[in-house]
């Protein structure tokens, strides 16, 4: 009852249910906040604060900015998710609101792409070795099991793609990825696609800001050939996952195609079945299994073999 009362006594005035209403698409840092109200920062931060200690709104500092979204889970998360039924579709002002957001999404929008641009020929290049991606991302469809899958956690999310895949099927999914340009490509494709239970946070793999046992599926996604600690990664993305959680790991089978260490930064040519095992085993996790897809033609030294390895972290007895 107290936290439902709090709730409502900070929604309870114009501007905190117009920001309940713009971020209901998705996160958005301070400043983009301040050019969809029209209201300075200092009043805009007052306002995001009340919402936040209500539980209404979700806050991720990542480096020097900080990203606001709506609650999605607990007392908070259900009466927003009642109040933005109860907004009324033909207000004028929301509308305005709308219409400012739609601007700011489209310049976010264009600068990921024009990142994306610069850097596409040489991810093109490494994906023509090996299975498409709709056959690995089927793969991994299908070792996460049936039905409703929970809460994910996507390590290492570069583009988000991984969360878009599987964000019909979650209840909510978080991507951690350490470059900002990338997390910033995800958002837009996440704001694009209007994806709203999905989010994304700057993070450390060895030291992933969030709780441990929070996560009922975990996703490591051509990942690990660029860490140089993959175990410790593994370790980490288990320490995330729930009893009888499941993990997918996708990397690249062993090779010899030297030019992807010199050439796109692969610290490893590739990872061992065993040695992935060893790492799943030491980590908590059981049930391992694999996977492995091959192009078009088998596995010659002008291709790479994708390997699909699951583990279930183990029940507390």
């Amino acid at each position: 009852m107290n936290a439902l009362l709090a709730g409502l006594r900070a929604v309870a005035e114009p501007t905190r249910l117009r920001l309940l209403a713009i971020l209901a698409g998705g996160e958005l840092t301070v400043s983009e906040i301040t050019r969809v109200l029209r209201q300075s920062q200092p009043r805009v931060s007052r306002h995001l604060k009340l919402l936040c200690d209500a539980g209404l709104l979700e806050r991720s500092r990542e480096g020097a900015w900080a990203f606001y979204r709506v609650a999605r889970s607990g007392p908070g998360g259900g009466l927003t998710a009642a109040l933005l039924e109860l907004l009324p579709d033909g207000d004028a002002g929301l509308a305005r609101d709308r219409e400012r957001l739609a601007l700011i999404r489209s310049e976010r929008a264009e600068r990921a792409a024009a990142y994306f641009r610069e850097n596409a020929e040489s991810w093109d290049s490494i994906r023509d070795l090996y299975v498409g991606e709709a056959a690995v991302e089927r793969a991994m469809l299908e070792a996460a099991g049936e039905g409703d899958l929970g809460d994910l956690v996507d390590l290492g999310t570069g583009t988000g793609r991984i969360l878009e895949l599987f964000s019909p099927r979650v209840r909510r999914g978080t991507g951690i990825d350490s470059s900002r340009e990338m997390l910033n490509v995800a958002r837009a494709n996440s704001s694009a696609r209007g994806i709203g239970n999905c989010q994304v946070r700057l993070g450390n793999l060895y030291d992933v800001p969030l709780e441990s046992g929070c996560a009922d599926v975990v996703t490591l996604h051509h990942v690990l050939h660029f860490l140089d600690d993959p175990a410790a990664a593994i370790r980490e993305g288990a320490r995330l996952l729930r009893p009888r959680g499941r993990m997918l790991v996708v990397d690249f089978a062993p090779h010899g195609l030297e030019f992807l260490r010199t050439e796109h930064a692969h610290r490893r040519l590739g990872l061992a079945d065993d040695e992935v095992a060893r790492w799943c085993d030491d980590a908590g996790l059981s049930a391992f299994e694999v996977r492995h897809l091959e192009a078009a033609g088998g596995n010659t030294h002008q291709t790479l073999t994708v390997s699909l390895w699951t583990a279930t972290r183990r029940a507390i007895d």
